[in-house]
């Protein structure tokens, strides 16, 4: 798909879609939940479906009526034992030790650069631990039975990795204990998974560089409402703080998403960000939602972002400073070159092909601002963020903007361009 952007950009209330983030956690923890758990304000994208697939091939049942899911645990059933993941490493990182609780293998499949990721993690504590993993073209096989210990992995790694293995060692029959042997990075995620687990009824204790994980736990049904997305309202607040008259609903102000630091990042970079007291309407916001929020700037000054905990953000914040005043740079970014694609390479060279002035290291991007940017065509890669961020830019893009391969937006927001309000159709080249 091309997306031609023109003449329209953000306008009005838009409510992003609600967060992928705790959108896996919830519903991991209800598929291992004894009963029916409900999870409201779902919002569906190929992510999230990946997650629902696997929960299903592990013996999951559940059914979505409107944006209410309704999921029937699933342990000790039997499943297909082929795990479908698509392009998601939250559904694969997080999926293969719940899987490994049981001794009958499980295959693991996926699409893209999935299976490529790195996965040494997982394999060096399988190991020690004595349990089947091989990491394969095409696939990635684990056999279990996952048993409660002492497992040891580094903490400068996905923090999936960790992710994964608390969501599954408060079943095993007894006490277990991560250790990690480097500093924590993405550590707003490890939180949101506590924070979800503990909503389902199981615990785990973390102190400085270990988790305590009581072993014998079960997960309890439980009635869950999912925030809006910080990550994805981000691109709408950078593109607010650009000109467009676009406020966003449904997010929490007190969330615990990581990506929540976009706010503070605007106020660094000039930008007023405003929550309004009034809510919007019941059918765009959610019931915890913490009214609309906006953002607005007549200058926008240079900065130095340091994403290491907050790697989803990158993109947003790229095509902000490809449009403010100086020179910023974007550090500590290593990990975005093992995404869906090199994203530092891509986002250098899509937003290039626009006019920015800005170029990646092995870890960072320098980006120095202009006024605009005289616009031009540009390639999303299959890569939603890139995709997202070269909509963002073109607000300030003097000429127009074609974007191919738009629709790998549906990987995490299939209504991004109905919300974001540009032309679009199907290429024809």
């Amino acid at each position: 798909m091309e997306a031609r952007l023109i003449d329209r950009f953000p306008a009005g209330i838009v409510r992003p879609p609600s967060s992928k983030s705790l959108g896996h956690r919830a519903m991991i923890c209800a598929a291992l939940a004894q009963g029916e758990s409900v999870i409201r304000a779902v919002s569906l994208s190929e992510d999230i479906q990946a997650t629902l697939d696997g929960v299903t091939a592990l013996g999951a049942r559940w059914r979505l009526e409107g944006d209410t899911l309704y999921i029937s645990g699933g342990q000790n059933r039997p499943g297909s034992g082929v795990i479908g993941c698509g392009e998601s490493g939250s559904t694969l990182r997080f999926l293969i030790p719940v899987a490994a609780l049981e001794a009958r293998e499980a295959v693991f499949t996926g699409r893209g650069r999935l299976l490529a990721r790195p996965m040494d993690a997982y394999a060096r504590v399988f190991a020690d631990a004595g349990i089947f993993f091989a990491q394969e073209p095409g696939r990635i096989r684990v056999a279990g039975p996952l048993r409660g210990g002492v497992y040891t992995l580094p903490g400068d790694v996905s923090s999936q990795f960790i992710s994964g293995l608390l969501l599954a060692l408060p079943l095993c029959g007894r006490d277990s204990e991560l250790r990690l042997t480097t500093a924590l990075e993405s550590a707003p995620y490890v939180t949101l998974t506590l924070d979800v687990m503990r909503r389902f009824g199981v615990e785990a204790i973390w102190e400085d560089d270990r988790f305590f994980i009581p072993g014998g736990q079960r997960y309890r049904p439980t009635d869950y409402t999912l925030e809006a997305d910080y990550s994805q309202a981000a691109f709408f607040l950078v593109a607010a703080a650009l000109g467009s008259p676009v406020r966003c609903a449904g997010l929490d102000p007190d969330s615990r998403q990581g990506d929540k630091a976009i706010l503070q990042v605007l106020r660094d970079m000039g930008a007023e960000v405003t929550w309004e007291d009034n809510r919007p309407p019941a059918d765009i916001s959610p019931p915890q939602g913490g009214g609309l929020i906006s953002a607005r700037a007549d200058r926008l000054t240079a900065v130095t972002v340091d994403v290491r905990e907050i790697p989803d953000l990158t993109p947003p914040i790229a095509a902000l400073c490809c449009l403010a005043e100086g020179t910023s740079r974007i550090i500590n970014a290593a990990r975005l070159r093992f995404k869906e694609r090199d994203r530092l390479s891509d986002l250098a060279g899509e937003l290039g092909k626009l006019g920015a002035d800005i170029g990646a290291g092995p870890d960072s991007l320098i980006i120095r601002g202009k006024p605009s940017l005289p616009g031009g065509r540009a390639d999303g890669w299959g890569d939603h963020r890139i995709s997202m961020a070269v909509a963002v830019a073109a607000i300030r893009c003097d000429g127009p903007v074609t974007l191919t391969g738009a629709d790998s937006v549906n990987k995490s927001y299939p209504k991004f361009w109905e919300d974001f309000c540009v032309k679009s159709r199907e290429s024809t080249d």
